[in-house]
């Protein structure tokens, strides 16, 4: 048995065991959490130590800082001349939109649907943009996305404008055909099935203003008259501006009280498309005269591809002809006075003059008093009996075309 003083060393002794034991615990317990290299026990601070403290994570964590919405792009481009009447809208996001987005607003004012797909916005008119408009699209702020299961808004308006194209003549002659301003009616591209029983020509267009179209449709412009003379015949040139359309936009500029230019310009795509809506047909029947310089002279008035009513007439002396060609007549009077110079030189001034028609500059059809007709007397007119001239009056209203020809 150890005595007593020995057994204090060998606590001791035990004591110091235990407390490196405790140590060596400690550094392994440290080295188990730590990396390879701090499994090697080297002294804290040194390479291999334990005393390196643990690195700290980088788990990522969800942004709550609300990501930008903005208007990318608007199409047609802000200064866009020569658009399509029949072009869509679009409007472009940075990020998809939501269902509670606001539509744009027009200006002016146009029928159509806007549909949401993704981050994009678009709009196709009903009936089309109206030629010669300059339309400005104002997108609102508050256009909606949601992020990451974050809400967010636009914060700024934009606004963007556009310039429409000139327009479709073929559209033009269409809604002229319709309305009876022009001998044609419109075969559709498709021809109704055998014994179809559907609604043809303005009868088919929309009631409403908007929703016309100010495109042309599918088909082509056929004559309503069975026979066609052939000076009226030359002068039909489908879809270009000519001398057939010419008369019969003024006839219907005078017809909707507004000056006779004889093109269709903003003011008469507005009134066309109008009265298209509204089944505003023409007043009048669709009439052409001929005056013919073969002698004997004559007047001639063809309605339906029929000659429905000829006079003789008296057409310019050398030195004051009358001009070949066909014109429409722009300026008329029941009674007025008639000044000019003669092939002589001298003077004229006759008041009175009934039943005033002109068709190209001084050159009129009119009543003047002569002892006969038939051959050239007059001063670059087309002179017919007063009785003739009251009747031939009835069937030459404004835009009415007139053909001088051998």
């Amino acid at each position: 048995m150890a005595a007593p003083s020995q057994m204090r060393s060998l606590s001791r002794w035990t004591r110091l065991v235990s407390v490196a034991l405790g140590i060596v615990g400690t550094a392994a317990l440290v080295a188990g959490c730590g990396s390879s290299s701090d499994a090697a026990g080297g002294p804290p601070g040194q390479p291999g130590g334990g005393g390196s403290p643990a690195p700290k994570s980088t788990q990522a964590t969800t942004s709550t800082v609300p990501v930008a919405l903005a208007v990318t792009s608007i199409s047609p481009a802000a200064g866009a001349t020569g658009v399509a009447t029949d072009a869509t809208l679009t409007v472009n996001y940075s990020l998809p939109i939501t269902a509670a987005t606001p539509a744009p607003t027009l200006n002016p004012d146009v029928a159509g649907t806007w549909t949401r797909h993704g981050s994009t916005m678009a709009f196709l008119p009903t009936g089309g943009w109206m030629p010669w408009s300059t339309e400005t699209v104002n997108v609102p702020a508050g256009a909606t996305t949601t992020v990451n299961g974050l809400k967010t808004a636009s914060a700024q308006a934009t606004t963007s404008s556009f310039q429409v194209e000139a327009g479709s003549q073929a559209r033009v002659e269409q809604m002229l055909a319709e309305l009876n301003y022009l001998p044609f009616s419109l075969t559709p591209a498709t021809p109704p099935a055998a014994k179809s029983t559907a609604a043809t020509g303005l009868a088919t267009e929309p009631t409403s203003a908007n929703a016309v179209s100010t495109s042309a449709l599918p088909g082509t412009l056929a004559w309503t008259w069975p026979t066609v003379p052939d000076t009226l015949r030359a002068l039909w040139a489908p879809g270009t501006a000519n001398t057939m359309d010419k008369g019969a936009i003024m006839a219907f500029q005078n017809v909707h009280g507004m000056k006779m230019d004889g093109v269709a310009g903003p003011q008469v795509w507005t009134a066309l498309i109008n009265a298209v809506a509204a089944r505003q047909v023409s007043p009048n029947p669709y009439d052409y005269l001929v005056a013919t310089e073969t002698v004997p002279e004559k007047l001639l008035v063809y309605r339906d591809g029929q000659v429905i009513y000829t006079t003789a007439s008296n057409t310019g002396v050398p030195g004051a002809t009358t001009q070949k060609g066909t014109f429409p007549v722009y300026l008329r009077y029941a009674s007025t006075t008639m000044s000019g110079t003669n092939v002589d030189g001298s003077k004229y001034v006759d008041p009175g003059i009934k039943w005033v028609a002109y068709f190209n500059g001084g050159d009129a059809v009119h009543a003047y008093v002569r002892r006969s007709y038939g051959f050239p007397q007059s001063n670059g007119c087309v002179e017919l009996p007063t009785s003739n001239a009251a009747q031939v009056w009835t069937m030459d209203p404004y835009g009415t075309l007139v053909t001088v020809t051998s």
